[in-house]
């Protein structure tokens, strides 16, 4: 995409989580994403084919966005232990500092259909991917207990965060986010480390 047009396609995205966490997905209309991020209602039908697909986009991008910092904050990580305080951290400190994106990727999710949930899913891939590999290089290093079953491991650490930040949002935010990591992180290694 030209620079005009990732800008305006961003534009209508950052308007799309600010509608979506205000009335909800399945409240909001296409004009009034239009009408926030200050275009033409037709003007978001040149970028998404309909409401579906802008928040399977935003899934897309701003997981995207998340999955190559966390990728970018390991690869100066040497232990596992170690990337997955990093991964814990930038989770909570990013959700925490967009309450309105947490509220989408948490609340609006799981009010979604079946279909969408799954084209959602695809978006959270590299993450639980990522995941994966720590629990791997972790087992490998002597870090984490042999034999962990990966693929279920994975879901449970990122289910966990996830609840963490879900009842945070449900609180009304009434505590920090970001002051959750410390303990998260203690309960993962407890049940990770040999």
């Amino acid at each position: 995409m030209t620079s005009k047009k990732n800008l305006k396609f961003n534009l209508i995205l950052d308007a799309a989580v600010k509608v979506f966490a205000e009335t909800g997905y399945h409240g909001s209309q296409v004009s009034k994403i239009a009408r926030e991020a200050g275009v033409a209602d037709g003007t978001i039908y040149l970028y998404f084919k309909n409401k579906e697909d802008i928040l399977i986009s935003l899934f897309r991008e701003r997981l995207g966005g998340l999955v190559a910092k966390f990728k970018a904050s390991v690869e100066g990580t040497q232990a596992a232990d170690e990337a997955l305080r990093q991964i814990c951290t930038i989770h909570y400190a990013e959700l925490e500092n967009n309450p309105e994106l947490a509220y989408v990727t948490q609340i609006e999710l799981r009010q979604s259909s079946l279909e969408l949930r799954v084209a959602i899913g695809q978006a959270v891939k590299p993450y639980i991917q990522l995941i994966e590999s720590l629990l791997v290089q972790g087992m490998e290093e002597g870090a984490f207990r042999p034999g962990l079953d990966v693929k279920l491991v994975r879901l449970l650490i990122f289910g966990a965060m996830d609840e963490v930040v879900t009842s945070w949002l449900i609180s009304g935010r009434k505590y920090s986010l970001t002051a959750q990591t410390d303990a998260t992180v203690a309960f993962f290694l407890r049940a990770l480390q040999p």
